[in-house]
């Protein structure tokens, strides 16, 4: 049974295509879904002159609080499931394999890009690294 499913969103749109599929899945399951964004580990941002804008750890900050946003509005289209929100720093493929294993996640729903089947093969993305090194079922919505 698939207690808890884990949803990693990206930047673009075509990774909330996996939601409504998840949302029927939890919904039929009484599943957890764990929404996750991962943002790149963010260095100091410097002005025009060389002075610091903004530390390290402000930019996580502010990163934290516009992925939390991001996810809300995610978190509306699974409106009959118990959702939580979570931000990761770091390689997305190691992150979302982390917070996997944190989660005790059943199964990790990803939505992949539409490319073929060749160009997977030679170049994956996110999704189908993530689906390969997975300790438990990933599903790939290609879009």
């Amino acid at each position: 049974m698939m207690k808890r499913i884990l949803v990693p969103i990206g930047a673009r749109e075509r990774s909330e295509t996996i939601v409504p599929v998840v949302a029927a899945l939890a919904q039929s399951a009484g599943s957890t879904v764990r929404l996750l964004r991962v943002f790149p580990i963010p260095e100091r941002v410097v002005g025009p002159q060389g002075r610091t804008v903004a530390y390290a750890d402000q930019e996580m900050a502010r990163l934290t609080a516009a992925g939390l946003a991001d996810l809300r509005r995610v978190e509306a289209q699974l409106a009959a499931a118990p959702v939580e929100r979570v931000v990761r720093f770091g390689e997305p493929v190691e992150e979302i394999l982390l917070e996997a294993e944190s989660f005790d996640a059943d199964l990790i729903a990803l939505a992949a890009s539409g490319h073929g089947r060749l160009r997977g093969a030679l170049r994956p993305g996110v999704a189908e690294r993530v689906a390969r090194k997975a300790s438990v079922p990933a599903l790939l919505l290609r879009g």
